[in-house]
């Protein structure tokens, strides 16, 4: 058995990522709970208590003022009455992925499983399921690594908003129900953070050290009961929001206490299980110094180029809950950012929306459809690959602007490069049939055979160290087919 981890960054730094993990390449996301109810998308625990939002207006409009139906009201509707499990394992397994993470809790401090910690949970309030349990069979009888998201770190300080009131109106004055002494438990005792709106719910992790020791009773729970392949923290490392902005903070290395503790739990329970860690861990700090004793995530971006680390990025087909007024992303953009990011060393994970009962959509349906006839084709060159010594050749750059996602415009010249077996593996993101495709990356690499995934050898010359690749009329994908180059 491999040796146990300490809670300490020298013990955890000596971390090494699973290879399960840098096979896998793509992963599914049910980012779901009581807030899909609403299909207001993101958040709407909280806007939901701040007048003037959207979600403000539209829940007092659609189920009353928060000083008379809260967000604890709201959790009795979710009642995931249509949720089949099974089914849509079945459907993200066909779909490409090759792990899947359920959320465990988000900011609105519901658990969606069987807690003794928390009496809002799933099993006594709205559906009366164990929703994590649930996913956690269906995921198991495909042999797919089961993650859980926690959102919780930042819950104490984001949710200050529901002891508020209104500062005009007939209800101007009238405390929410978060002010309720009964609900103190699920609403926190959070008054030391006030009750206005600052931009981002600063600060995201609060000092108060009862809550952070809940949290780590609460994430202990959540590794203890379920023994996850993959934990997520909504945030940095708990409880420092930034390395490099420690001192600033007027923070210092204790302030990682109970992070440290939460993630060496973690891998022990992996070795116990497994006789060696295949567990990672995702946060979002940046320093090296942090994101050495797991995986680093990125929200909704990713990384300019290869890092000698691998990563994650985790990002959604729409919002981030249920939303009926948001667009979609199509599946030439999501497949055209997991080549992408797969070429820089990392992963992908795939959030697909689910509606309060549930089921998903038509779109979602036929999103995952596209993404299993790609799949079917181009798999080989996604599992199990690793960077090659360039990543990219043309002139086209993804975006990278904060939580932005824009569809690409790529162009024939543009190409993403992953390897495996002695094969080298190129996405073609603006081929079209019929043309041929110039490859300048392989110039000191003499090139015996070339074929098209899905289609067989095509014709190609080399030349100064130019390759020139002829595509057949008819391409097996609609977009970035794939050349096997050996």
């Amino acid at each position: 058995m491999n040796q146990r981890f300490e809670p300490s960054f020298e013990s955890l730094r000596t971390y090494e990522v699973p290879e399960w993990f840098r096979d896998a390449k793509f992963g599914i996301w049910s980012h779901w709970g009581p807030q899909s109810v609403p299909m207001f998308g993101d958040w709407y625990a909280r806007n939901m208590y701040i007048q003037g939002t959207p979600q403000y207006e539209y829940h007092l409009r659609h189920y009353g003022h928060p000083s008379k139906f809260g967000y604890k009201d709201l959790c009795e509707l979710w009642k995931a009455e249509a949720f089949d499990p099974e089914a849509l394992m079945d459907r993200y397994y066909q779909a490409g992925a090759r792990y899947f993470m359920s959320q465990g809790t988000h900011h609105d401090h519901f658990f969606n499983y069987n807690s003794k910690v928390n009496r809002m949970n799933s099993v006594n309030v709205g559906p009366h399921k164990d929703i994590l349990a649930l996913w956690k069979a269906a995921a198991d009888r495909h042999h797919m690594p089961f993650g859980i998201s926690e959102h919780l770190g930042a819950s104490f300080s984001w949710w200050r908003v529901n002891k508020g009131c209104d500062k005009v109106g007939p209800y101007a004055g009238v405390p929410y129900d978060g002010s309720d002494p009964a609900w103190r438990d699920f609403y926190h005792d959070n008054q030391e953070h006030g009750t206005e709106n600052p931009g981002m719910a600063a600060p995201w992790y609060t000092r108060n050290p009862a809550f952070r020791e809940y949290w780590l009773k609460a994430v202990t729970e959540m590794i203890d009961t379920f023994q996850p392949d993959l934990l997520y923290t909504d945030g940095a490392l708990p409880f420092v929001s930034n390395w490099t902005d420690m001192e600033k903070e007027g923070q210092s290395l204790s302030d990682y206490e109970k992070g440290l503790k939460a993630v060496a739990r973690l891998y022990n329970t992996s070795i116990e299980k497994h006789g060696s860690n295949q567990a990672v861990y995702l946060q979002k700090d940046r320093s090296p110094e942090i994101y050495k004793v797991g995986v680093l995530d990125i929200e909704k971006s990713q990384l300019p180029g290869i890092m000698p680390d691998p990563w994650h990025t985790d990002t959604c087909i729409g919002n981030w809950f249920y939303d009926v007024h948001h667009p979609y992303k199509q599946p030439d953009q999501i497949v055209e950012m997991l080549v992408d990011i797969i070429s820089k060393n990392g992963n992908m994970l795939l959030n697909i929306l689910q509606r309060p009962d549930g089921t998903i959509d038509e779109e979602a349906e036929y999103i995952l459809n596209a993404l299993a006839s790609w799949f079917s084709v181009c798999s080989e060159a996604v599992y199990g690959t690793r960077p090659w010594r360039e990543f990219r050749e043309g002139p086209t750059m993804v975006k990278i602007e904060g939580f932005t996602e824009n569809k690409t415009d790529w162009t024939s010249q543009d190409f993403r490069f992953v390897q495996k077996g002695g094969a080298v593996y190129a996405f073609c993101l603006g081929a079209k049939g019929g043309e041929p495709l110039t490859i300048h990356s392989f110039r000191d690499q003499e090139v015996h055979q070339v074929i098209l995934l899905g289609y067989g050898e095509v014709p190609f010359h080399q030349a100064f160290g130019v390759l020139v690749v002829q595509l057949p009329e008819n391409l097996p994908v609609p977009y970035a087919n794939t050349l096997k180059i050996v």
